[in-house]
């Protein structure tokens, strides 16, 4: 049984880190982009939908795996085993992850392909995105965290082992706004081209 046990977690990690890796890459392709002032690169249909199935996919066999090893645990520790503070905060966040992920799915990915870039969502829509994205990141990080922390099993309680979570999550979300709003003010501020007159190559 314990072969089965480490099998399950080797992949339930696989999974994790697959996550981790293309949403940070995604997130760091858009910030980058942003200081560079390319607004649109890394929001076409194609790669957005892309991430948007491989994270779905990635966080299915997230479930699916953490059950078996919560379901093989429990087998040999008995209903003592669901009282553990680790457990439940992972639980909860692997919870809020996945209707996150569900509203990015439904509200978010729609609105930004329809927009075309992060920039040009309007402020509600922008603010939503940007928590989601700020809970999605922070999430997956606190729940790898949780996950390889075994010396926290029954050390703290759940209010002690949550209680970055919410702190973290404004705080990346603080910083997207700020990032945002100051990309949004270069792109603005940037002179339009003049236009110029096809026959005669003269400038308005």
């Amino acid at each position: 049984m314990e072969l089965v046990r480490l099998s399950v977690i080797y992949v339930h990690l696989l999974a994790c880190c697959i996550a981790i890796g293309l949403v940070f890459a995604s997130d760091a392709e858009m910030v980058r982009n942003l200081l560079k002032g390319n607004k649109e690169a890394g929001h076409d249909s194609k790669h957005m939908t892309s991430l948007q199935k491989s994270v779905a996919n990635a966080l299915i066999f997230l479930w699916l795996t953490g059950a078996a090893v919560i379901g093989i645990d429990y087998l040999d520790k008995g209903m003592n085993y669901f009282a553990n503070p680790k457990l439940q905060a992972k639980v909860i966040i692997v919870m809020l992850l996945t209707f996150n992920g569900m509203l990015l799915h439904r509200y978010v990915l729609p609105a930004l392909l329809k927009a075309g870039n992060l920039l040009d969502l309007n402020f509600g829509v922008r603010m939503f995105a940007l928590f989601s994205g700020a809970l999605s990141g922070v999430s997956w990080l606190y729940a790898a965290m949780l996950g390889v922390g075994r010396p926290l099993a029954w050390k703290y309680s759940l209010t002690e082992l949550l209680l970055a979570y919410p702190v973290l999550i404004l705080l990346g979300f603080a910083m997207m706004a700020a990032l945002t709003q100051w990309a949004r003010k270069r792109s603005q501020a940037e002179p339009v081209p003049a236009p110029v007159w096809r026959l005669a190559g003269i400038p308005t």
